[in-house]
């Protein structure tokens, strides 16, 4: 029999209540391996289809801000203030936390993290 260990994770908890309705947040993580994610993003859309009306990051250059009390409460803090009524959540991580087009060329793979330019 296989034990499934409950998230603490609040933020986690939120986002598998679904899909409630607007204003909705959507949460990446970035690292620079699939071992730690250095950059959680969040953007706010306020209907179907529509492009995020704000977008905030969180960095930690040690920890993995999955497991950052801190970092969960700000984004916590973020979406309250923000009306936010459903959370859709990745459950791993998206890619590189370094930013195409301003951290290295666009088209490229980041040199930071040859993790991910692995094919």
């Amino acid at each position: 029999m296989k034990i499934r260990l409950r998230s603490k994770s609040t933020l986690r908890k939120r986002a598998k209540h679904g899909f409630r309705g607007y204003p909705a947040a959507t949460v990446a993580f970035y690292g620079p391996s699939e071992a730690r994610a250095s950059k959680v993003a969040v953007g706010i859309v306020e209907s179907a289809g529509g492009e995020p009306i704000l977008l905030e990051r969180w960095f930690s250059d040690t920890d993995d801000v999955r497991r950052d009390p801190a970092i969960e409460a700000a984004i916590l803090g973020f979406l309250e203030a923000h009306g936010v009524v459903s959370v859709a959540m990745t459950d791993g991580l998206l890619g590189c936390p370094h930013e195409e087009g301003v951290e290295y060329p666009e088209g490229a793979s980041c040199p930071q993290c040859p993790y991910w330019g692995r094919a």
